[in-house]
């Protein structure tokens, strides 16, 4: 196959394009469709503070490494879990990224704030992989919030888009569908919400970071076996792989057609936000989920220590 750009041999094949590229004019396509989407979306722009959530993988630290060469305002943010072994990876390669490119990176520790994952794991009674996420989602919020960002970016690619759209429509979940999609503007106490790499694949980072030498953290999570998510991502690269571009024109249907209904939906029977009255970001009842999470593990790891 030869390059659809400069005509040289193509090394990345892209069938839902109708296209290939070459190892130099591939991470021109990749800056493009991240400026489609920054553009298209109206995301952010060049005067605004943008706080980019790191985990060590390849989409966030792609999307790190592609907003600083766009010469945005980045600064990156780590949420070390506290998961022996893994965490302590994730981190490594975080910090060596941001260090190795002279950028900006801000650490949370899950554990000096009393709560690590594998605490979770053992007295929450939830779900391990529901509650990390939650935790993840209120701090990547509450310090976008309490620094005075304009934006919280997150390396959210196509896959993951189209993944969670399927099990939100599985369960038709109105509230989780009425957000969905590659912006969630700010309102009183949360901070803007943006997915600039929604218009490209997991395929398409994995190339764009393996040809910028990035180094990432590669290893699963070791909590996460079973996941119905990555059930669901492997349902649809089957799909795609037999009908090459279904997960893009099933995401845009979305956007176009069914989330404005679904947002109206949410506006018409959403309950009212308040401060929570424990540590005041908001939620629909005296205390968020988050406070009522934490006090729960932390008091039923103290009985377990007691006896």
């Amino acid at each position: 196959m030869k390059c659809s750009r400069c005509k040289a041999t193509a090394c990345v094949a892209l069938p839902s394009h109708h296209a290939g590229f070459c190892k130099d004019c591939f991470p021109l396509f990749f800056t493009r469709q991240v400026e489609t989407a920054i553009r298209r979306e109206k995301m952010f722009t060049h005067d605004e503070r943008i706080l980019v959530a790191l985990s060590g993988g390849k989409d966030s630290l792609a999307l790190m490494l592609e907003l600083t060469l766009q010469g945005y305002d980045v600064t990156g943010l780590h949420i070390d879990l506290g998961i022996p072994d893994s965490s302590q990876k994730a981190r490594a390669k975080v910090e060596g990224f941001c260090e190795a490119n002279s950028l900006n990176l801000e650490v949370f520790e899950m554990e000096g704030w009393g709560l690590p994952i594998p605490d979770v794991k053992r007295f929450a009674t939830r779900p391990v992989c529901s509650v990390c996420g939650r935790l993840k989602r209120y701090h990547f919020n509450r310090i976008a919030v309490e620094g005075g960002y304009d934006a919280l970016a997150t390396g959210h690619n196509l896959d993951d888009e189209v993944a969670r759209l399927f099990a939100n429509t599985l369960r038709w979940d109105a509230p989780y569908l009425s957000d969905q999609g590659p912006v969630l503007p700010g309102s009183d106490g949360f901070v803007r919400k943006v997915k600039p790499l929604f218009r490209l694949s997991e395929f398409e980072t994995a190339n764009y970071a393996f040809l910028k030498g990035i180094e990432i953290h590669a290893d699963p999570c070791p909590y996460a076996s079973g996941a119905s998510f990555t059930e669901h991502k492997k349902l649809w690269g089957d799909l795609e792989h037999r009908s090459p571009g279904q997960k893009f024109q099933f995401y845009q249907g979305f956007l176009k057609r069914g989330r404005q209904a679904f947002a109206l939906l949410e506006k018409e029977t959403g309950d009212p936000l308040n401060p929570c009255t424990e540590c005041g970001s908001p939620t629909n009842a005296g205390i968020c989920s988050v406070c009522r999470i934490k006090a729960a593990v932390q008091e039923k790891k103290r009985q377990a220590e007691a006896g």
